[in-house]
């Protein structure tokens, strides 16, 4: 049975010019994972091979952020998001990530690749309020299902409020 992670709260810095790089197949499972990503997740390929890439979820990272990136990327459409991970080791670090579709030569999607990168610190500041939030709503329900239905449906309530699209908030932060 594996452990869950225990996040210390010891947060490690991309560098600036550093791109973690992956791949996953259609069910979100590794299939490529760079250097900078083996690094900063402190897993070695083997272990991040076929593994989800939800291995690498911290527990104060909403799971409707990741139900809406799976319905935008079901819909062919790339999106971006400010994403916290959970390392091997419980250490944590924040990237902005841009994640798209990968396409055979039909148009059917095959798998998926993320790009992320270091990001300003700015915007991470201001959506942890927002995420903590999200983490709490979903924290409220009895199961995580629930949970992650009322936080999605808060997450889209301040959007309707702030009269803008996911990408436009993401953006503007």
């Amino acid at each position: 049975m594996v452990q869950a992670i225990r996040p210390t709260g010891v947060e490690n810095l991309l560098g600036e010019e550093e791109l973690i790089v992956s791949k996953t197949d259609l069910k979100g499972r590794i299939t490529y994972a760079n250097d900078i990503f083996l690094r900063m997740a402190k897993y070695s390929w083997k272990e991040l091979m076929g593994a989800p890439h939800s291995m690498i979820r911290h527990p104060e990272m909403p799971r409707c952020v990741f139900k809406l990136l799976w319905d935008t990327l079901q819909t062919k459409q790339e999106i971006f998001a400010y994403v916290v991970n959970l390392a091997k080791d419980g250490s944590h670090y924040w990237v902005f990530a841009h994640v798209t579709p990968t396409f055979d030569e039909r148009g059917n999607i095959i798998g998926y690749h993320s790009n992320r990168r270091k990001p300003d610190s700015a915007p991470v500041e201001r959506i942890k309020p927002i995420y903590k939030a999200l983490c709490e709503e979903e924290a409220r329900h009895p199961n995580a299902k629930d949970g992650m239905r009322a936080s999605f449906d808060t997450m889209v309530g301040l959007l309707k409020q702030q009269n803008v699209g996911y990408d436009e908030f993401v953006l503007s932060l």
